[in-house]
C-alpha cells in the first residue's frame, strides 16, 4: 500500500573489503568489540535473523538458509560482488558517511560505486581533533589550527559527527567554555596525551563541539545507550544558531530521542538502530516514535558498518516498519492514502535532503 523511494542513509560507515569466516562474520552482528558468549551465537538474535531473511535471496539463496551455507556462497561470490549485489538491493540513493572509525571500510566513493548511489562524507570530530594534535607543537597552535580544520572539513563535507558528546559534560555544563578554560585543558592534554592517544578531555571536546556549531553544519551527536535527556541543556543553548543537531542511536531511549525533535526546532532524531536491531518488532518501535515527534523531525539511517549485510537489514526492516504502520492506518481510516505515502517519503528520503542541503 505504501510505495517508499530510494532511501538517504544519513549515518553510515564503510563496509570491510576483506573476505570474513564464520567467527569475524559473526562478530560483526553484535555490539562493537564483544564477542558472543561460548556456546551461543550472535545469529540468534533480531540482527541475526533478519539477516538471514532478507540477505540470502540477494545472493541467490532462500530467505532464513542457515548461516554456514549463507556463508559458504559469500566466499563462492567473493567480498566485491556480495557486497555488490547487497549494497545495490538496499535501495539507497545516497550514502551519507562516516569516515571517522579506524579498520579496512571502504570510503564514500567506493560505497557509492558498489551501491549505484551518490555518497557524501561526515567528518567525525574527536579523530579530527587528534590529527591536528599530532601536528602541532604548542597550545596555540594546537588551538588555532584546531578551528582551522573544522571550519575547512566543513566546506568538503555535509555534517560533523561526534562520539563523546553524551559523556563530555554537556549535562552539566552546556554553555561555551572561557578562553583561559581551555587554554590550560589544552596544556594539560598535550602534556599527558601518549601518542596518538584519544581526545578525552571533557573541557576540549565541549570546545570542539561549539567550534562545530558555529561552522554551520548539521551536529550528528552519537548516544549510545545513554539517555538523550542529558543533551538537552546543549539543544538549549545551541537553539538559533543555525546549526541542526542531530541525535542518533536513541535505542532503547527513542523515545526520549523523540520527544526532544518536538520540542527543539533545530534537534532532529535518527531512525537508525532503533529499527535496525529490533527486527521483527521494528514496526512497534517505530509507531512509538511517529507518537511523539513532529513527522518533518525524523530521519532515516542503517547506522551500517563493517558488513553490507547491515545495509541491507537495515533499509528492509524500515521499509516493512514503514509499511505495516502507516498501511494500518490507512485502513483504519485515520490517515489517507495521499498523507501516508507523503510521511514516508520524508522519512526515507526528504528531510534529510533537506537537513543535509542535499539539492
Amino acid at each position: 500500500m505504501i510505495d517508499t523511494p530510494r532511501l538517504v542513509d544519513q549515518y553510515c560507515h564503510g563496509v570491510l573489503r576483506t573476505e570474513l569466516g564464520l567467527g569475524t562474520f559473526e562478530a560483526h552482528l553484535g555490539p562493537a568489540a564483544v564477542l558472543p558468549a561460548s556456546g551461543t551465537t550472535f545469529f540468534d538474535t533480531q540482527t541475526g535473523f533478519a539477516v538471514r531473511r532478507w540477505c540470502p535471496p540477494l545472493l541467490g539463496l532462500e530467505p532464513h538458509c542457515p548461516p554456514a551455507r549463507y556463508l559458504a556462497r559469500r566466499r563462492e561470490l567473493g567480498v566485491a560482488e556480495t557486497g555488490r549485489r547487497l549494497l545495490g538491493g538496499a535501495g539507497i540513493a545516497t550514502y551519507l558517511v562516516d569516515t571517522g572509525l579506524p579498520g579496512d571500510l571502504t570510503g564514500p566513493a567506493e560505497l557509492a560505486a558498489a551501491g549505484e548511489a551518490r555518497a557524501h562524507e561526515i567528518v567525525r570530530l574527536e579523530p579530527l581533533a587528534e590529527q591536528v594534535a599530532d601536528t602541532s607543537g604548542t597550545v596555540d597552535a594546537f588551538l588555532a589550527n584546531l578551528t582551522e580544520a573544522v571550519q575547512s572539513a566543513a566546506v568538503h563535507s555535509v555534517a560533523f559527527s561526534s562520539a563523546s558528546a553524551a559523556r563530555c559534560g554537556l549535562a552539566a555544563v552546556a554553555d561555551v567554555p572561557g578562553r583561559g578554560e581551555v587554554r590550560r585543558a589544552a596544556g594539560r592534554w598535550l602534556a599527558d596525551r601518549p601518542a596518538g592517544g584519544p581526545l578525552d578531555s571533557p573541557v576540549l571536546l565541549r570546545h570542539l563541539l561549539w567550534i562545530a556549531v558555529g561552522a554551520g553544519r548539521p551536529l550528528q551527536l552519537h548516544t549510545g545507550d545513554r539517555d538523550p535527556g542529558g543533551l538537552a541543556g546543549f539543544a538549549a543553548a545551541t537553539a538559533g544558531l543555525g546549526a541542526d543537531l542531530v541525535l542518533l542511536h536513541g535505542a532503547p531511549h527513542h523515545r526520549t530521542a523523540a520527544r526532544m525533535a518536538g520540542v527543539f526546532p533545530h534537534v532532529y532524531a535518527d531512525l537508525g538502530a532503533a529499527l535496525a536491531h529490533t527486527g521483527a518488532r521494528a514496526a512497534d518501535v517505530l509507531a512509538e516514535v511517529l507518537e511523539l515527534a513532529p513527522f518533518g523531525k525524523l530521519l532515516y539511517s542503517s547506522g551500517a558498518r563493517g558488513l553490507p549485510e547491515l545495509h541491507v537489514v537495515a533499509a528492509s526492516a524500515f521499509r516493512a516498519a514503514l509499511g505495516r504502520v502507516l498501511g494500518a492506518w490507512v485502513m483504519d481510516g485515520a490517515w489517507s492514502r495521499t498523507d501516508a505515502q507523503r510521511v514516508a517519503s520524508m522519512l526515507a528520503a526528504d528531510n534529510a535532503k533537506r537537513v543535509y542541503r542535499l539539492g
